[in-house]
C-alpha cells in the first residue's frame, strides 16, 4: 500500500468541496488514554470548527473506567454543575481513517471556557514537559511497543461470556513465529494497512509469548507525534478487530501467562539535531555524560512516576519474576530483567522502559519519563553500575506490588508537586482512589472459587 501525503488543513478542504469526505472524527484523549469527541459533519468542521472550537462536557476528565460521574475532582463536579470545556482542533494532527468510509480524524487540545488550558489534560501534562526540554535545548523521540491478545470471538460475544473461556487466534506459543504469525496475518495486515493510509510508518509485526499475542511496531518519531498514532492505532485496531468479527485486549494481564507490556523507548536530541546522549569515547555503554545523568533520573523517580506507568489494578499482576516484565529498578545495557534497558547505539542509542503495560496513557508516561531525565540532567545525578545479572535476584529497590503503594509514592512526593503542579497530582491521585475504591468493592471470580463451597 503506497503511503499517503499528509493530510493538511487546504488537503481536507479539496476533500470535503469534492465528496470525498464527508465526516471529521474529533476526540481528546481521556485520562486512561482513550478517544472520546464527537463525530462532526466535514462541512460543519471545516466552516466552524477548524480555525475555531467546539465543546464537550468536562466530566470526561472527571469519570471512571465505566463513565460513571464519581466525587472529588476539582474540575467537575455535580457542584459546579458538570460544565463544558472547549476542544480545540490541532491541525498537525489531521489524519485519514481509511477503515471508516469517507472519514478523517483530528486530536484537539482542552481550554476552559476562559481559554486557559485543562492542566490535568493528558496530552497538556505532556506538552507541557516537552515545552521544558525546549527551553533546555532538547527535543525528545519516542518509539512505543504495543502489545495485544487477538481472539477469534467478537467484542459482544466476550462481554456475554463474562471475557471466560474464549478462543484467542493462536493456541500456542508464537513468539516470532512465521506460522504463528501468518495464522493471524489476515487481521494484522489488515491493521497495519489501515495505519499506513492514517500516516503511521509502520516497521514490523511479530508474534508474541501469549497464546494469540502480537505485536505491531511503528517508526521511532518525536514524542508528541509518537503519543498521538500510539492513541490512534490502538482505538483504530480494536475498530478494525471489530469489523472483522474479533475482539482484541491492550489490558496488562489478561490472564496468568505473559502480560502486555508497551515497552517505550525515548532518546533526547539537541534542539539542533546534535546526539546529546551519545559519546563513542564510551566504549563500554556509548553514553554520554549528559545520557548517564538521563538514566540516573528515570531510577531516581520510578518510583513515584509508578502511577503513570502502571495506572490499573490490573496493571500490577504484571511484575512476576522471570515473565519479561520487571520487579527491580535497576538498569543495563540490553538487559531485559532490568526495569530499565539501554539499547542501540549511536544515534540510535536510547532507553526502554520497560515498566508499562498495555493499558499505560502514552502521554502521561512519556511526560513522566522527560521530566524525570530533565531532573537528572538539571542535577546532575549519578548513574549507578549496570546491571550485568539476573536483575530479578538483585537487591535493588523492587517496583511497586499495588496501585496503593503507587498511590502513597505519588501523592507524598514533593517533586510530583513541582514538576506537574498540585492541580495535576490532585487529580491523578483521585483517579487513584476512585479504582481502588471500586476494586474494593468487587466480588472476583477468584473469590468466588475459593469461598463458594469451602468457606
Amino acid at each position: 500500500m503506497a503511503r499517503p501525503l499528509p493530510l493538511t488543513a487546504d488537503a481536507l478542504q479539496i476533500d470535503v468541496e469534492a465528496g470525498n469526505v464527508d465526516t471529521v472524527a474529533l476526540s481528546l484523549t481521556d485520562m486512561q488514554g482513550r478517544l472520546q469527541g464527537k463525530r462532526l459533519d466535514a462541512d460543519y468542521f471545516v466552516e466552524e470548527v477548524m480555525e475555531g472550537h467546539t465543546e464537550g462536557c468536562n466530566y470526561l476528565m472527571a469519570v471512571d473506567v465505566d463513565m460513571n460521574t464519581v466525587d472529588g475532582y476539582a474540575m467537575s463536579s455535580w457542584e459546579s454543575g458538570y460544565g463544558d470545556m472547549v476542544m480545540k482542533p490541532d491541525l498537525g494532527s489531521l489524519h485519514r481513517i481509511p477503515w471508516m468510509s469517507k472519514t478523517v480524524g483530528v486530536l484537539s487540545d482542552l481550554e476552559t471556557t476562559e481559554g486557559e488550558p485543562v492542566a490535568p489534560s493528558p496530552r497538556q501534562v505532556l506538552k507541557r514537559q516537552l515545552e521544558l526540554a525546549r527551553e533546555a535545548g532538547y527535543e525528545a523521540f519516542v518509539g512505543t511497543e504495543l502489545e495485544f491478545i487477538v481472539f477469534n470471538d467478537t467484542y459482544e460475544a466476550a462481554q456475554t461470556a463474562g471475557y471466560r473461556d474464549l478462543t484467542p487466534s493462536n493456541l500456542y506459543n508464537v513468539d516470532y513465529s512465521m506460522l504463528g504469525g501468518a495464522r493471524v496475518e489476515p487481521l494484522l495486515q489488515k491493521i497495519r494497512q489501515g495505519m499506513t493510509g492514517a500516516g503511521m510508518i509502520v516497521e514490523a509485526v511479530k508474534g508474541e509469548c501469549n497464546f494469540g499475542q502480537h505485536e505491531i511496531t511503528f517508526k521511532y518519531q518525536e514524542a508528541l507525534r509518537t503519543c498521538d498514532n500510539h492513541s490512534i492505532y490502538k482505538n483504530g485496531a480494536k475498530e478494525i478487530a471489530a469489523q472483522a468479527g474479533q475482539a482484541l485486549t491492550f489490558m496488562a494481564k489478561f490472564n496468568e501467562r505473559e502480560g502486555n507490556s508497551c515497552h517505550i523507548h525515548l532518546s533526547l536530541r539537541g534542539t539542533d539535531g546534535s546526539m546529546v546522549m551519545a559519546d563513542s569515547s564510551d566504549t563500554e555503554q556509548g553514553l554520554s555524560a549528559l545520557g548517564r545523568s538521563f538514566i540516573a533520573g528515570q531510577l531516581a523517580h520510578a518510583q513515584e512516576l509508578t502511577l503513570l506507568f502502571a495506572p490499573q489494578i490490573n496493571s500490577y499482576k504484571r511484575y512476576v519474576a522471570g515473565s519479561f516484565a520487571p520487579t527491580a529498578i535497576r538498569w543495563g545495557k540490553d538487559n531485559r530483567t532490568c526495569a530499565f534497558r539501554l539499547v542501540g547505539h549511536g544515534a540510535g542509542l536510547r532507553i526502554e522502559n520497560r515498566l508499562p503495560g498495555g493499558d499505560v496513557n502514552p502521554y502521561l508516561a512519556v511526560a513522566g519519563m522527560i521530566a524525570a531525565g530533565l531532573d537528572g540532567i538539571k542535577n546532575n545525578l549519578t548513574l549507578e553500575a549496570p546491571e550485568t545479572g539476573n536483575a530479578y535476584d538483585s537487591d535493588a529497590e523492587r517496583v511497586a506490588t499495588s496501585m496503593n503503594e503507587s498511590l502513597r509514592n505519588w501523592e507524598d512526593s514533593t517533586w510530583i508537586t513541582e514538576t506537574f503542579g498540585q492541580e495535576v497530582q490532585d487529580h491523578y491521585s483521585n483517579m487513584a482512589r476512585v479504582e481502588i475504591a471500586d476494586f474494593g468493592r468487587s466480588v472476583t471470580d477468584w473469590e468466588r472459587v475459593r469461598s463458594f463451597e469451602r468457606m
